[in-house]
């Protein structure tokens, strides 16, 4: 009995859309973007920042972090998808070459 047999449908799903390869791609692209955005706002790479408000329970450092973190796991889940939707439509119309993963 052959691998593919044994393997459930899903994941021989996900593995014909490349879907591992693209959630790393998407995770480095979400996390360089999060990394980056947050690095210009502490280090006011791009002048100081006017504090008008005021940020319950932590400074506003910690709340950025946390917007970070949700950018980083939005672009990931955005990407990913989206390299997704390419693989599957190139495999649809039959363009698509078969890659080892």
């Amino acid at each position: 009995m052959s691998d593919e047999r044994s393997k459930p449908p899903m994941l021989v799903l996900l593995e014909s859309l490349s879907f591992y390869r693209n959630v790393r791609i998407g995770a480095a692209v979400g996390a360089l973007l999060a990394v980056l955005l947050y690095l210009v706002r502490t280090l006011e790479l791009l002048g100081p920042v006017i504090d008008t408000r005021e940020y319950p329970l932590f400074g506003p450092d910690v709340w950025f972090l946390l917007l970070a973190f949700v950018l980083a796991a939005t672009s990931a889940l955005s990407v990913a998808v989206g390299l997704t939707v390419v693989t599957a439509a190139r495999g649809a119309r039959g363009d698509g070459a078969e890659r080892p993963e």
